[in-house]
């Protein structure tokens, strides 16, 4: 088991190096090995969570395409340009939002030189919300309820009585608040610019030319709207969904009456606001394909369905021996669970 561990490991390790969907076919080898070096039988590939993060990229590419991202981004840099003395703190809160909306990280990025501007002309180190708004962008995957992650923990805890609820009533508050002490401490990350003989002397030298970052207005405001609209009253039917078990649409299967699959509605819901944006907003469906967040999204798949898989046929091919041993550890030495889990997480 442990030389098992050490081949998954370093697929994982490699696969990171790598970037892009290097994680995911990486995966793939490790589960070659699993399989043919160590005769392991390959589980079910997870499919549904698959099915599901491609499902949401497909709305999000969407909105996009027909200009609802640059919408987002054109408020957002409105505000932070009316208040710029608190650039440091509304900064991850924009970045924050603009990933639970959207589901991924990637959306965020182009706030940042409107952030490192603002904070420049206020005389703010940029470092201090830079840095607190990229890890704000991060958190914010944890709790969004369309993120690939939060979708791929809906359909781990499949059959265990968790809703979508569950899980955000615990992300939200946990990540908003982590975010909020970080953009605190932040404002004292550093030497203030007018104190720092690096940035006086990079001024001299005037490698600072005072050029503007300018957003371009949105071509057409009314559609851009519209699919940010779609794509938002998408995410709170699948909250609400996801929260009442009961109202769900549910069919007879084997003489017991089974509600449908939280998989099930996140794929048709979000499947069918992809759509209800093209056919409103005129936008090209292949459009929509050439944006950042598409090939992200498909990134994260191919990750998912690589590490993933072989996980889980590692974790399936060994539960005996590692149940026992973990339920030792956790009962003996609970702390060196918890660091482990920390470890592994890194």
């Amino acid at each position: 088991m442990i030389l098992q561990l050490a081949f998954v490991l370093t697929a994982i390790i490699i696969g990171a190096r790598l970037g892009g969907i290097g994680l995911g076919v990486m995966g793939g080898v490790g589960l070659a090995i699993l399989t043919f070096g160590f005769g392991l039988q390959p589980t079910a590939p997870p499919i549904d969570v698959m099915l599901m993060i491609a499902a949401v990229i497909s709305a999000a590419a969407c909105m996009q395409a027909a200009g609802g991202l640059d919408y987002m981004v054109k408020l957002a840099e409105r505000l932070l340009r009316k208040n710029p003395s608190h650039v440091t703190l509304l900064s991850p809160l924009v970045t924050y939002l603009f990933t639970f909306v959207a589901g991924t990280g990637h959306v965020a990025y182009s706030v940042l030189p409107v952030i490192a501007e603002v904070a420049t002309e206020t005389k703010i180190r940029p470092e201090r919300p830079l840095g607190i708004a990229v890890i704000a962008s991060q958190q914010a995957i944890t709790a969004s309820p369309i993120s690939a992650a939060t979708v791929a923990l809906l359909g781990l805890l499949t059959g265990y009585d968790i809703t979508l609820f569950d899980i955000l009533k615990i992300t939200i508050p946990a990540t908003l608040i982590g975010v909020l002490v970080g953009a605190f401490f932040s404002m004292k990350v550093g030497k203030e610019l007018v104190d720092d003989p690096e940035y006086q002397k990079r001024l001299k030298e005037g490698l600072f030319n005072g050029t503007r970052v300018e957003i371009k207005d949105v071509r057409n405001k009314r559609q851009a709207m519209l699919s940010v609209i779609i794509f938002l009253l998408a995410t709170a039917l699948i909250v609400f969904f996801g929260s009442f078990e009961g109202l769900r649409p549910s069919f007879v299967i084997n003489g017991e009456e089974t509600a449908l699959g939280m998989s099930a509605i996140i794929e048709i819901v979000m499947l069918s606001a992809a759509a209800i944006i093209l056919l409103a907003t005129g936008t090209d469906g292949i459009k929509a394909t050439q944006g950042s967040v598409f090939p992200a999204g498909m990134q994260a798949v191919i990750a998912i369905f690589g590490i993933a898989w072989m996980g889980d046929t590692f974790l399936q091919g060994n539960m005996a021996q590692l149940t026992s041993s973990i339920e030792g550890i956790v009962r003996q030495m609970p702390w060196l669970f918890g660091i482990a889990l920390f470890v592994m997480s890194i």
